[in-house]
């Protein structure tokens, strides 16, 4: 697939540090240590690493699963969907629709949102603008 922002693995090493292995190596953090699963402020969630707007604050819930959990991303076309088949299950994997970057996955768990969808990320793989 080709995305707006392509560059080199080595650019992308470069660039982002040790958000590297879980945004373009699709590494999971631990549960319950993001600095955003607790944020509260009306804002947009954005990329970590081209800063394209993924998701609102209004559409982020407490999914009790210790990553920061939306029920609708900004636009369909914010997000790709990738069928994921590592671990021995299969998950929908959630990739930034501008960079092809790995955010996390998403789950048709969340019975108390109005779509019954819980994008769940990274919240390293997420950056938060206040609004």
């Amino acid at each position: 697939m080709t995305y707006k922002v392509e560059k080199t693995e080595q650019e992308w090493r470069d660039e982002l540090g040790d958000r590297y292995s879980i945004l373009r190596e699709a590494a999971t953090e631990r549960p319950w240590s993001g600095a955003l699963l607790d944020e509260k402020r009306s804002g947009t969630y954005t990329c970590g690493a081209c800063g394209a707007a993924l998701f609102k604050s209004g559409a982020k819930f407490d999914s009790g699963s210790g990553w920061p959990s939306f029920f609708e991303s900004v636009d369909p076309d914010a997000v790709e969907l990738k069928t994921d088949g590592s671990l021995g299950m299969v998950r929908t994997e959630v990739l930034c629709g501008t960079c092809g970057s790995h955010l996390g996955h998403l789950f048709d768990d969340a019975y108390q949102t109005p779509t019954g969808d819980r994008y769940c990320m990274n919240s390293l793989s997420l950056d938060f603008t206040e609004n």
